[in-house]
């Protein structure tokens, strides 16, 4: 099995020694970095299977270093648990909609953070190109899993990664009501630290992205969310 390379990005000497013992301890390659230009470099010139990612940095901040990796087709495959000791809620939603994949926060135990680690590596082992090949057609909204594409009317929705896995949910069973839990552990993990306030904002996103098609997500009072197969 490939030895999976996680790049871990701090300016706190500390956190970076500790976490880099727990990862090489279970076998990981690890690389440093303590800022976010020198986060991008890292990526660059040897993209990771992995970014553990600070929030507040020196310069460039974890949610830009997001945002920057995202929206480059050569780099936003790369899943990313963030690492910071920013637990509020607007924190939480934003690192979410920015495209990170796990979020834990400052004090952590390791254990924890490596069992975040090893659920998301799993989570990115276990996708289904098969499926994946296939577009969804409903009406005039198109998704499609493989290419991370969505079109309503042919024209390219721009989603995040966050709203992109909660839509691609909801469409591949049509009629079924999923609750917010299911929601977040569907999208995120078990035992996710996200309210049901935070899955409530992603799809007033969501909705208003989709714009004429936003509707066919609908909401069960009580319960959670649907997708309708037409208006």
């Amino acid at each position: 099995m490939t030895v999976k390379h996680i790049l871990v990005v701090d300016d706190e000497e500390d956190i970076l020694e500790l976490v880099s013992y727990n990862l090489i301890r279970e076998g990981f390659r690890v690389s440093c970095a303590e800022s976010g230009e020198t986060a991008i470099q890292a990526v660059s010139a040897e993209p990771p299977d992995l970014l553990v990612l600070d929030l507040m940095l020196p310069g460039l901040s974890g949610l830009e270093v997001t945002r920057n990796l995202k929206n480059n087709k050569k780099f936003d495959h790369i899943p990313i648990v963030m690492l910071t000791a920013r637990g509020d809620e607007a924190d939480v939603v934003a690192g979410l909609e920015m495209g990170a994949d796990d979020y834990v926060t400052k004090p952590f135990s390791p254990k924890i953070l490596l069992a975040r680690i090893k659920a998301v590596l799993r989570r990115k082992l276990e996708g289904t190109p098969e499926d994946d090949a296939q577009e969804i057609r409903m009406g005039d909204l198109g998704v499609h899993p493989g290419r991370h594409q969505v079109t309503v009317k042919g024209d390219t929705v721009d989603l995040t990664y966050s709203e992109f896995q909660l839509l691609l949910l909801l469409c591949r069973r049509p009629g079924w009501v999923f609750t917010r839990n299911q929601i977040v552990d569907a999208i995120h993990g078990e035992h996710y630290a996200v309210t049901d306030r935070s899955v409530d904002v992603l799809v007033v996103g969501l909705r208003k992205k989709l714009g004429s098609c936003g509707p066919m997500i609908e909401t069960v009072r009580g319960i959670g969310y649907r997708f309708k197969e037409a208006l």
